[in-house]
């Protein structure tokens, strides 16, 4: 098959991922805001609309972890196809989860998938075990640090305002998650668009028109713009999981949620490290919800996104594998 048509078909899939990872995830950036009805729903995605673009166009060091270290694109053979079924792999799970209102990562599906249809290309030499076992790594301990920051955070702030008066402490926090709830899509921005970054760029390496891992302006760019479209659809079904299934949140603590998962998943950011959003945030409710009360915690929901997220690599890594075999075949007959 002609090396443009694939290419386009690359980039074409990967801002669409870009897109349905943008409505994917932004209850992530705004569940809270709304929740608590510190923000109307409008009002918060375009919020979020605006700052997810704005972190997608600062940073570049995770998306050079995602070209670069979970595969060698300089190396392998058939990057094209590799990386065509990764993105499939990770639309449909994507989809599927959405569909049923599951927070599931969008991360963990992108990558599972990329280093399963590596697999499927090369056996265990086609995956950077180093790389992805340290990306791995980064996503287990983002989580339960979230969790631990998020209970750390909300007993301070249990403790300091104890005898304040209830009504006035929820006046100046609604009025305070404006500014987290931004903090919060920026740092979504500056994590998730990347991902996509890293696959196109992956590609073009892969198809001889790009030498390095830096990251065309025109990728970074298409990227951000297509994450924000994304965010100004909104994921409904997720909201309402994020914001109301887990614990039952008020203005303190949806602002203790919303600085704990953004301060984490900017320090992700900040060492190149891609962590899924959708743990960090969900954990952190979890965890200020703790500090409360372990009982206020709704562990009925958040066992079944547990589940969610320990089922999506390895689900996302077969289903790559095998779309690659289809897709492999289909690049090499026509």
């Amino acid at each position: 098959m002609d090396l443009t048509i694939l290419l386009v078909c690359v980039v074409v899939m990967a801002l669409s991922f870009d897109f349905i990872n943008g409505f994917h995830d932004t209850a992530n950036a705004i569940a809270t805001s709304v929740s608590t009805k510190a923000l109307t729903p409008r009002t918060a995605i375009v919020l979020a609309s605006i700052m997810n673009l704005i972190g997608a166009l600062t940073f570049t060091g995770v998306a050079k972890t995602i070209g670069g270290q979970i595969a060698d694109p300089f190396k392998l053979e058939n990057g094209l196809a590799i990386v065509i079924a990764a993105l499939i792999a990770a639309i449909a799970w994507n989809l599927i989860t959405w569909y049923y209102g599951i927070p599931s990562s969008s991360s963990h599906a992108l990558i599972g998938s990329l280093a399963g249809s590596a697999f499927a290309a090369a056996g265990l030499a086609g995956v950077n075990l180093k790389g992805f076992i340290t990306i791995i790594q980064a996503l287990i301990l983002s989580p339960f640090l979230a969790f631990a920051v998020g209970y750390v955070i909300m007993s301070v702030l249990r403790f300091i305002f104890k005898n304040a008066n209830p009504h006035i402490v929820n006046r100046g926090f609604r009025t305070m998650q404006v500014i987290t709830a931004a903090f919060q899509a920026f740092s979504h921005g500056t994590n998730d668009a990347q991902k996509s970054m890293g696959i196109i760029t992956f590609a073009l390496i892969a198809g001889g028109l790009h030498q390095t891992l830096d990251i065309p302006f025109w990728v970074k760019l298409s990227c951000a713009v297509a994450m924000a479209l994304g965010t100004s659809v909104g994921g409904w079904r997720i909201i309402k999981t994020v914001g109301t299934k887990i614990i039952k949140l008020q203005p303190i603590s949806g602002f203790a949620s919303d600085f704990t998962s953004a301060s984490v998943i900017i320090t992700a950011t900040a060492l190149g490290q891609p962590v899924s959003t959708t743990h960090v945030i969900s954990s952190a409710i979890m965890g200020v919800g703790s500090a409360k009360s372990v009982h206020s915690v709704k562990w009925g929901t958040a066992q079944r996104m547990v589940t969610a997220w320990l089922i999506t690599l390895p689900i996302t890594a077969i289903l790559a594998g095998l779309i690659y075999l289809i897709v492999s075949f289909i690049t090499r007959t026509i």
